[in-house]
């Protein structure tokens, strides 16, 4: 009996050790201490040294000495991990190696540490970039009728394309010293979220340029004679670019295209010129049809080795000027009746001299890399910012309309049905507005947010199509007839576009989010993979020996504190906030180790496999994914100064990711292959069963009336459309 409770003051200690995640030499020395004084507390000495001899041999000797615990331990591991280790393609290699980690490492990680969110500046337009919003671009909205823009010229009139040029809404991420206005990330946001509140085509038309245009390609990658001669006719409009990347054959898969060149040498103007002979056929290719410059993603073969020993160099990328010989722009596609300019392009042995891949020929084969990066990027500002603004509008134009229109006497907001939806249009709509704030906000710090802007695509484009449904469903038939005076019926008809650009959406949320977040945020994992793949045998087990064991203190302490933070409902820890979000943090501290502890299991337990396993990946995607929207959301209350006005929409919109988030852990564990193992998990995640509900009747009341009447929290909800 003695050595049963002996041996529980020992595991006491070494939950509390994993709970705060102590040191393993403070483990050691704690567990050391409590076993004996245990031992002599229970007057049961000899067995109290008997425990600690056993423990010394066992634990602390093969863990603490270094070169032991290395050859009876992470040695033989090491030989079975580099069996098990899938294989990376060079193409999932360059994505993992793409981007940067920001605080949704810290979520990963199970203990966020909220200093570093809350420490970082609140996003703030210049003078400049306010001026540019209440000058241009509000004369710009002013312009637009979007009626004609869809319905009677299906192109912008010849006015605005004159005043987009002239205005350099082209230019926006283009440094001045070139002509361009050389706007932040968040400024960039705010004028498209302006944009797209008045017409989706403007706003479409305006990202393009500002995202893969090809500008953001030659800014990080290209020559100096390019950036010099392009750039400046990019700002001010003299050149309309597209980026042509998918093609028939070959859409999310983008490193299959069929579309290649061959480094070659030709006659031109009776000089032998070197340079490439490319074949393509592209489709979707917005502002094809009227661009100047053609950016082109290509493979690119060098048989003859004019460039170096290798034949394959992979994905290239070039800038090929529309009068280029041979270069045919087909017949306009119609994306759903939204006219934004679009169609296809292709060619057939295409010759164009060498100085038209982007950065030169030694950038050669590295076009995958730079897609990747600048995607990154594009897509975590321009599809986020245009759901924004049309969610915004719908906002603005749902709750006004709620109010006035009445059915059997009553404003039809006193319905508890449309009230329901309602109070979905709040929430959501203040959700998707602090998720695009914090993608633009971490652009502006310099990162490269890789998962982040997945994330923000993903949910912004569906919470946006969710808003607009609704939106639509409370108009009635004010929505459904086209025309002049219908305000909505675009949005409707434009929402699944911005679900299929930029990464379709179920790709993007069974692939990457999690695909590329369980390696790129994990601490531990990224690190285990290249000492293992670390040619040089000694520094490799040396490095998977750290590796190795910090992840398994990582992953004991999360099992730890999933447990016992789901004893306590959440409700331990010391967390920033105020007395009405201090409970927020805490949730999210438990969520965030039950993510951390789930996403470990699968992956140990799993392997490879776990790459094929789409549904659960994407269910750990979504927990990751709402981790990060409620953690945006609490920066936008702190970095608003916590207005009180804007509780009942942080609180619907925090209850609501809060629900999917233990609704898509639930998902993974009742579908997770192995069974023990997930029942272990949900003993350990839901150890009192699932606990939290979605929000309240009472809860979406106060939201449907914060957005059907003049408030400081609707104000600032539609500030900027």
């Amino acid at each position: 009996m003695s050595i049963i409770l002996i041996l529980i003051a020992a595991l006491v200690v070494t939950a509390a050790c994993a709970y705060f995640r102590s040191r393993l030499w403070l483990w050691t020395l704690l567990t050391a201490v409590a076993i004996l004084a245990a031992g002599y507390g229970l007057h049961a000495a000899r067995a109290g040294w008997i425990v600690l001899a056993v423990f010394i041999v066992l634990f602390a000797l093969p863990l603490n000495l270094v070169p032991l615990r290395r050859a009876l331990l992470s040695q033989p591991l090491l030989k079975v991990f580099r069996r098990v280790l899938p294989k990376l393609s060079e193409t999932e290699q360059v994505a993992l190696d793409a981007g940067t980690v920001g605080f949704e490492g810290e979520l990963f990680a199970g203990k966020p540490d909220w200093s570093k969110l809350l420490s970082q500046p609140k996003p703030q337009l210049s003078a400049e970039e306010q001026a540019f919003l209440d000058g241009p671009c509000e004369q710009l909205c002013r312009m637009v009728d979007d009626w004609q823009i869809t319905h009677e010229l299906a192109d912008l009139p010849p006015e605005v394309w004159e005043f987009v040029k002239r205005e350099k809404f082209f230019g926006m991420i283009i440094p001045k010293r070139y002509g361009g206005l050389e706007f932040s990330a968040l400024a960039h946001s705010s004028v498209l979220q302006k944009l797209s509140s008045i017409s989706t085509t403007l706003a479409s038309t305006v990202s393009v340029p500002n995202s893969l245009g090809p500008a953001e390609l030659l800014l990080r990658y290209g020559s100096e004679e390019q950036k010099d001669f392009y750039l400046p006719r990019l700002a001010d409009g003299r050149e309309i670019p597209c980026f042509a990347l998918t093609g028939p054959y070959a859409g999310s898969d983008a490193t299959s295209i069929p579309d290649f060149g061959v480094v070659c040498r030709q006659q031109v103007d009776g000089v032998e010129t070197t340079g490439l002979r490319l074949t393509f056929d592209k489709r979707y290719i917005t502002l094809a049809p009227i661009a100047t410059i053609i950016g082109l993603a290509f493979r690119l073969y060098d048989p003859e080795h004019l460039l170096g020993n290798k034949e394959d160099l992979g994905i290239t990328l070039a800038l090929i000027p529309r009068d280029t010989a041979g270069l045919q722009i087909g017949r306009r596609h119609l994306p759903l009746n939204i006219p934004f300019q679009n169609g296809p392009l292709s060619g057939k042995d295409v010759f164009v001299p060498m100085d038209t891949l982007i950065g030169g020929p030694h950038m050669a084969g590295h076009g995958w890399r730079m897609l990747v990066e600048c995607l990154s990027v594009g897509r975590g500002i321009s599809l986020p910012s245009n759901a924004t603004g049309f969610v915004r509008m719908a906002v603005a134009a749902t709750g006004a309309y709620a109010r006035i229109r009445k059915q059997f006497g009553l404003a039809i907001a006193r319905f508890e049905g449309v009230e329901e939806a309602l109070a979905r249009i709040g929430g959501h709509a203040y959700a998707i507005t602090a998720l695009s704030r914090s993608s633009a906000a971490a652009v502006d710090r310099g990162e490269k947010p890789a998962v982040p802007s997945a994330i923000a695509k993903y949910h912004a484009t569906e919470l946006g199509r969710d808003v607009v449904k609704d939106a639509m469903d409370v108009h009635g038939g004010k929505a459904v007839q086209l025309g002049p005076s219908n305000y909505m019926g675009r949005n409707w008809e434009g929402a699944p576009i911005t679900i299929t650009v930029e990464g379709a959406n179920i790709m993007t949320r069974s692939l990457m989010i999690f695909g590329q977040g369980a390696i790129r945020c994990h601490p531990w994992v990224l690190k285990e993979m290249e000492a293992a793949r670390n040619p040089d045998g000694a520094l490799g087990l040396r490095e998977f020996d750290a590796a190795l064991f910090s992840h398994l203190g990582f992953g004991i302490s999360n099992a730890t504190r999933s447990f016992v933070l789901g004893l306590a409902f959440g409700k331990l820890g010391s967390v920033p906030g105020d007395a009405y979000t201090r409970r927020y943090y805490r949730k999210l501290d438990r969520y965030a180790a039950a993510l951390a502890l789930v996403s470990d299991i699968a992956m140990g337990v799993l392997g490879g496999r776990l790459k094929f396993k789409e549904k659960l990946s994407a269910r750990l995607g979504d927990v990751l994914s709402h981790l990060y929207i409620a953690s945006a959301m609490l920066k936008r209350y702190e970095d608003e100064g916590r207005p009180e006005v804007e509780r009942p929409l942080l609180a619907w919109a925090f209850h609501q990711s809060i629900w999917n988030i233990q609704m898509a852990i639930d998902g993974v564990i009742r579908n997770f292959p192995v069974r023990p193992v997930a029942w272990l998990l949900r003993l350990l995640v839901f150890p009192f069963g699932r606990r939290e509900v979605p929000p309240s009747d009472r809860l979406g009341r106060r939201v449907a009336a914060l957005i059907t009447a003049p408030s400081a929290a609707r104000d600032a909800l539609l500030r900027g459309i």
